[in-house]
């Protein structure tokens, strides 16, 4: 915590530059230089915060701002997913500060973490997926169970983080969460509907039982959750090493990160899975790898049908996928498998 309230620079309007509930919170610093517009996207505004310390240091800092009850909520979940990686593997993303709600405007609110000037393009692989695995390894639930304690949002997209001791039911849970989203966003869809009943009953239990059946068993790891090119970024341009930021998390079968590198939109390319899988292998049965990553995949891409519903792209392929796979495992799940 500042030892006292930090002043701004001399030439910088004293007014509207940083609300006082965010000087509270940034630590040591004695004096604001600068305050910057540095992107938005149809559910936030970001700012570039620059400061001065007690010592004559100076910090940058990256400050998101959203309105409203979704806004606070997605911010908390923001904090605290990154406050969770953070404490894992603090050299995969940026450090958190804070989160709270502004002074001035109630109804907006913040969060604040260190800044990062990011270069084109997605980490390189090694170092990237051995931080990954890391992540996902090293990792204990506090529940000992699948879920997280707090909603973080996709976007805009709230998820559905009940704990549960089962991944089959917490993903069966999550995904229908997120059905709802979608036709409460975008209406109904005839040809969706149809599908749904075998997704549920035949393709999930087929896929995901296996892996907690027959002796075997899932560790909870914790995830970014909505890990795609736009939310990884390269802070070393001579060894492209690079970290995570606006994670989605929760505590899940690790492969589930994977399914949002299937998709080509998202840039991570085989070379990411073959190196991620070197350090944790493929879960048994392996026969059914790919196929889970197509059904995790599936969640993705019905999250980006949610949030962008004018883009029917997104949905005709979460359908062709759900047809794809109910056509294939029309017996759904056999004990002993």
């Amino acid at each position: 915590m500042p030892s006292a309230v930090p002043e701004y620079g001399d030439d910088q309007p004293k007014d509207g530059l940083l609300d006082p509930t965010v000087l509270a919170v940034l630590p040591d610093a004695t004096r604001v230089l600068a305050v910057q517009y540095h992107g938005e996207s149809a559910w936030a505004k970001a700012k570039r915060v620059d400061v001065e310390h007690s010592d004559g240091s100076e910090e940058t800092y990256f400050m998101k701002i959203s309105l409203g009850h979704h806004g606070r909520e997605a911010l908390k979940g923001e904090f605290e997913a990154t406050s969770a990686i953070y404490t894992i593997t603090p050299d995969f993303c940026p450090k958190p500060i804070a989160w709270g709600s502004l002074k001035w405007q109630p109804d907006a609110h913040f969060y604040i973490c260190k800044f990062y000037d990011f270069i084109e393009g997605v980490p390189e692989p090694e170092s990237f997926c051995k931080k990954l695995a890391e992540l996902h390894s090293n990792s204990t639930s506090p529940e000992g169970k699948f879920g997280f304690p707090c909603t973080t949002y996709n976007g805009d997209l709230p998820q559905d983080n009940t704990w549960f001791e089962s991944w089959e039911a917490f993903f069966d849970n999550g995904l229908r969460h997120v059905l709802k989203l979608r036709e409460e966003r975008a209406g109904p869809n005839a040809e969706l509907d149809e599908l749904l009943p075998a997704l549920f009953d035949k393709v999930i239990p087929r896929l995901l039982r296996p892996l907690e059946s027959n002796g075997r068993k899932i560790v909870p790891a914790l995830v970014h959750g909505d890990l795609w090119c736009g939310n990884a970024g390269i802070i070393d341009e001579t060894t492209e090493e690079g970290i995570v930021y606006d994670p989605a998390s929760f505590w899940a079968h690790n492969e589930y990160e994977l399914g949002n590198w299937r998709p080509a939109r998202n840039q991570f390319t085989r070379r990411y899975f073959e190196t991620y899988h070197s350090h944790i292998p493929k879960s048994q049965p392996e026969e059914d790898y790919d196929d889970r990553n197509a059904l995790y995949a599936l969640r993705f891409n019905l999250h980006a049908a949610t949030l962008f519903p004018k883009q029917e792209s997104f949905l005709v392929m979460a359908i062709d996928e759900i047809r794809r796979l109910t056509e294939k495992f029309p017996d759904g799940y056999v004990a002993n498998e």
